[in-house]
């Protein structure tokens, strides 16, 4: 059975990366995607690619932090369409960097994006699905969301926030018929990592850029059919690549590891520069 066909779905961060590859896995399994994104031109793209090949798709411009542009998204998709299905709450941005060296404003950036945009979509997706008796919400956090990282404390700090939310969430929402599930992909290679600043000079030199290309990582296309086999089967915590739960794993049972792995990569990272 296929749980997608004539579904109505809300992908926010649809434009590229793993929102791209959710919208098109939707589209391919029979349901009306609508793809938002601050890439207007993006998720227009994407939409056409996905008509011409007998989806069915929209494309909305949105800011996630906007609330106001949430809520019409939201709304207006529960109009054209009379319900929602499946919300994806997956629009992030990230800042690389020493904590010493990240601003106040990369704190607020971050944070308005990656948790309240989440926050955002659930507060005026879940009336409607508590009004419908179902529904499913989707929020994509991170591995950094399970494990300690290195050079990313806003990015772990929202993505750990989001999987705190989301799990809470997931407990309430059942009483309405409602299933959350949170999204914990491992280092993927997506455009983030071409759009997201490095704050700490060490970071961008010409070694460490170099470092970072050799480094093979799998694509979301690689991971889409896991993604999505964890959504149909309403997993709480879906951590892809499978290969990437070894570390939720040692983290858990060996608490000092990753922090200490990471202190190796960093004294690393700046003997190169």
């Amino acid at each position: 059975m296929n749980p997608f066909l004539s579904k109505v779905a809300v992908v926010t961060g649809g434009a590229s990366g793993i929102g791209r590859s959710i919208g098109q896995y939707l589209a391919r399994n029979g349901a009306v995607v609508v793809l938002a994104d601050r890439n207007l031109q993006g998720v227009r793209s994407l939409q056409a690619a996905i008509v011409s090949n007998g989806g069915r798709a929209e494309a909305v411009g949105v800011d996630v932090s906007d609330e106001e542009a949430v809520k019409s998204l939201i709304e207006t998709t529960r109009k054209e369409h009379g319900r929602i299905d499946y919300l994806f709450n997956n629009a992030g941005v990230s800042v690389n960097g020493e904590f010493k060296d990240i601003t106040a404003e990369h704190w607020r950036r971050v944070m308005d994006v990656n948790l309240w945009g989440v926050v955002y979509g659930c507060r005026h997706a879940y009336p409607i699905m508590m009004k419908q008796g179902f529904g499913h919400i989707v929020n994509t956090a991170s591995l950094a969301g399970l494990i300690p990282g290195g050079l990313t404390t806003t990015y772990s700090a929202s993505k750990h926030a989001v999987v705190g939310f989301s799990l809470t969430l997931r407990s309430e929402a059942r009483l309405y018929g409602i299933k959350v599930s949170v999204l914990c992909p491992g280092y993927l290679r997506t455009d983030i990592q071409r759009t997201t600043p490095n704050v700490s000079e060490f970071m961008s030199s010409k070694e460490n850029r170099a470092m970072n290309e050799r480094m093979k990582f799998l694509t979301p296309e690689d991971c889409i059919r896991q993604i999505m086999r964890g959504v149909k089967r309403n997993r709480g915590i879906i951590v892809a690549p499978n290969r990437h739960r070894i570390y939720w794993w040692l983290n858990r049972l060996f608490p000092e590891f990753i922090p200490s792995m990471f202190t190796r990569i960093i004294l690393r990272m700046k003997r190169n520069a």
